[in-house]
């Protein structure tokens, strides 16, 4: 008998915001058990508003600027979903997402933000870079960059909509940075001009006149042309089709505005005020004339009180604010309280936000705006006091020790204090009663009945797949087990695979291990048939396992399904953590084959997907790696290898295998010894993973390593090539991997061209098979 506390209730947040981001580290400091943490975010890194001008202006490159939400979340122990809210069904209590199944909350907190309100003004989509979403107007600006380190000698116009704050200082840094570059290309600035659109009288309203004027002047100065009282009705580029998608970026686009006046600029973005998002309309939460989520002073929203909302996306309908990140951020600790005492039973705490607030305008040249109520400067000092509460924010989400206290804060406002978790606190668990072992462990009957039932209704087998007249007995009319025909003229292929869950995300776990299971039936150039599924589910009781369920297994049908495959069976039961595996099945025409030992002299040896997997998740373990490193290595893993051991065969593959658990060097010398050749290896065009060579040089390694460096031994040449930074990553254990395969010479170039059309792209050849000649050391690495 075990006492582990069973998961009872799920916390749902959707967008991985300011207010979201302290709400998560101080959910790692106070755990309640019993409780699963889910965030849904399409941004693995999302951008720190007090922080992104200084960014566009070259201060902070891009990881100084944003907080990274994979070691956020692995800390908080919260799965982490990378996808995007789409919807709400607030009945059922769950959340619509574009690329995952429904998700299912007790508890809800959204904290998305706001976008620009753009749509309304012809041309405006087409022709201007919104300030969100906050990658897109990186993605403009960088290509703006080098568009004018390609064209150094042609003059630029720059046009910004919108001067409130956020346009004044993007005004402000933007023409900084590009004046730098202008200078260290040997041009003058003055082939740059900007040009700030406003529809007001002065620029910055809601700050005091001193900042106001200041401002004015300090545009004046600095040459940027001011367009006061002046509304963009329009943007066009005249002779070009608006229908015709992406025209020339060479011709420029004419501002419009209702004076009549029309302004010429070769680049347009646009930040205006904020707008509320589309999805949170008409799914009956409480919104304001603006369609913002209306809240209540402990953040709830007004129509449900298991919803809560933060950030720019809510309202306080008592206290009403700006739309800044300073408030987003004050948010933070109330709303991890109240969510606490929510789930706990308690009485909630109002929160009143305060009506003044420092805030700091970065000027892009060194200096910085600050001001508090009627009181204001500009200064180099303030500047240096906005970099120190900016850094000592964002160094929260980049390591995590243990403090006393954390100081929080951004460029505009003061600290707050949030207060380190106290190892003795006794937080009592939701409920808590022993678990048993054996098969008082395996999830209940009903739950599982209604989880296959939803997912057979939800994804039908198709009836033109040849592989379901075979299946006599599946899971359509359960039996003790499953009973299949083997065609004539075919034998079974048969192999098994299982392990723990690397991911969080038991959607996309489910994909990646039916990709992984089934790559041994592809290398063999079988034909997938069937599958019995093997399930640990961690310990959970009622609506979470079923929901926990149902995601694992809609992520394992959909890779069945695209492999056309059934899946006909299998066994579900709880433990301490989510693990999977599958017992496949699979047909083969013995005349076609494909061996590891079918090795020839000559052949050239072909590898279809990247190194590194390992050392990343190993990192990811240790909160050491980048979400963009853990989302690539995601991506590669998604990638099933079916096409491509398709086409192996098509252009005639002597011997294939898949690299997985032993390594590159580990399953080559497999095929090496049975086929009784050698390889040379050319390693130039060697693919890796992004990140996965920050890791190793950290000496970040699986646990598998180790026994895997073993095989070294059989490369001749190991002493004089040990030393490459990519050595250890030969040995890298792989899940998912790619295929490693020899195709006669003649055929190389082709098949690499077709691997690489149908999306392997990463497709390369790594080398040749040569007659044997030492047997305790067949390979060797020629080239790296």
């Amino acid at each position: 008998m075990q006492s582990l506390q069973p998961i009872v209730k799920e916390l749902v947040f959707i967008g991985g915001g300011h207010t979201h981001a302290i709400v998560l580290r101080q959910f790692a400091m106070h755990p309640i058990p019993g409780v699963q943490l889910t965030l849904i975010t399409n941004l693995v890194d999302t951008p720190y508003s007090g922080m992104l001008p200084c960014h566009i202006s070259g201060l902070y490159d891009f990881d100084e600027s944003h907080i990274d939400l994979r070691p956020l979340s692995r800390f908080a122990q919260c799965r982490l979903v990378m996808d995007e809210a789409i919807g709400l069904d607030l009945e059922r209590q769950q959340v619509k997402c574009a690329n995952h199944p429904p998700i299912a909350f007790d508890v809800l907190s959204i904290d998305t933000g706001s976008t620009p309100a753009t749509l309304a003004i012809p041309g405006a989509a087409a022709y201007a870079t919104p300030a969100k979403p906050v990658p897109a107007l990186l993605q403009q600006w960088a290509a703006l960059i080098d568009q004018v380190k390609q064209h150094p000698d042609q003059p630029i116009s720059l046009g910004i909509v919108g001067g409130g704050v956020a346009g004044v200082e993007l005004s402000l840094c933007m023409q900084a940075r590009l004046h730098r570059v202008l200078k260290d290309l040997g041009r003058s600035p003055e082939q740059l001009t900007v040009h700030l659109f406003h529809r007001g009288a002065e620029l910055a309203k809601g700050r005091n006149a001193w900042t106001r004027s200041h401002l004015h002047n300090l545009f004046q100065k600095r040459d940027i042309q001011m367009h006061l009282k002046e509304t963009v009705s329009a943007l066009d580029r005249p002779g070009v089709d608006l229908t015709v998608e992406q025209e020339a970026e060479a011709i420029p686009t004419v501002v419009h505005c209702e004076s009549g006046l029309t302004v010429a600029c070769d680049r347009i973005f646009w930040v205006t005020n904020a707008s509320a998002p589309e999805w949170i309309q008409g799914v009956g939460l409480s919104l304001d004339d603006h369609g913002f989520i209306q809240v209540n002073d402990y953040l709830q929203t007004l129509s449900h009180p298991q919803v809560f909302a933060a950030g720019d996306v809510a309202t306080m309908v008592n206290h009403p604010r700006p739309k800044a990140g300073v408030f987003a951020v004050r948010q933070g600790p109330p709303l991890f309280k109240n969510l606490q005492s929510y789930l706990k039973g308690e009485r909630l705490r109002p929160f009143r936000p305060q009506t003044q607030f420092l805030n700091i305008i970065d000027t892009g040249t060194g200096t910085a705006i600050a001001s508090r109520g009627p009181f204001c400067w500009e200064s180099s000092l303030a500047r240096r006091w906005k970099d120190h509460i900016d850094r000592t924010f964002m160094g929260l989400f980049n390591e995590f020790p243990s403090m006393d206290t954390l100081s929080i804060g951004s460029g505009s406002q003061a600290k707050v204090q949030l207060p380190r978790a106290n190892v003795s606190e006794k937080t009592a668990p939701l409920s808590s009663a022993p678990l048993c072992a054996g098969c008082g462990s395996k999830v209940g009957s009903q739950t599982l009945t209604q989880v296959l039932q939803r997912i057979q209704q939800e994804n039908a087998q198709p009836a033109h797949w040849p592989q379901v007249d075979d299946i006599l007995i599946g899971l359509d009319a359960p039996d003790d087990a499953a009973v299949v025909r083997i065609p004539s003229g075919y034998m079974a292929v048969q192999t098994v695979d299982y392990f723990r869950a690397m991911v969080d995300d038991p959607f996309i776990f489910g994909q990646i291990c039916v990709n992984h299971c089934l790559s041994d039936l592809f290398a063999m150039g079988a034909i997938p048939q069937t599958a019995l599924a093997i399930a640990v589910i961690p310990y959970a009781t009622g609506t979470p396992q079923a929901s926990l369920l149902y995601q694992l297994l809609a992520g394992v049908n959909q890779a069945l399904s695209q492999a056309k495959t059934a899946l006909v069976g299998g066994h579900t039961t709880q433990g301490n953590e989510l693990a999977l595996g599958f017992a496949c099945h699979g047909i083969a025409d013995p005349n076609h084959l494909l061996r590891k030992g079918g090795m020839q002299p000559g052949n050239v040896l072909i590898m279809t997907k990247p190194l590194g997997t390992g050392t990343l998740f190993a990192a990811d373990m240790r909160l050491k790696a980048k979400g963009r490193w853990i989302e690539a290595a995601i991506e590669a893993m998604l990638q099933s290898n079916q096409a491509a051991a398709h086409c192996l065969q098509h252009h005639q593959a002597t011997a294939c295998t898949d690299i997985t658990g032993f390594g590159l060097i580990g399953h080559l010398l497999e095929m090496v010894q049975a086929a009784q050749v050698s390889v040379a290896l050319d390693l130039t065009d060697l693919p890796i993973l992004p990140g996965a060579r920050d890791t190793v040089a950290q000496d970040i390694f699986s646990s598998l390593y180790a026994d895997n460096l073993q095989t070294a031994e059989a490369i001749e040449n190991r002493v004089a090539v040990s030393g490459h930074r990519d050595w250890p990553l030969l040995f890298d254990p792989q899940t998912a991997g790619g295929l490693l395969a020899t195709v006669p010479s003649d055929r190389a170039t082709a098949c690499l061209d077709a691997l690489k059309h149908l999306g392997y792209v990463h497709s390369c050849a790594i080398g040749e098979v040569t007659p044997p000649t030492h047997p305790s050391t067949p390979i060797t690495i020629n080239k790296w």
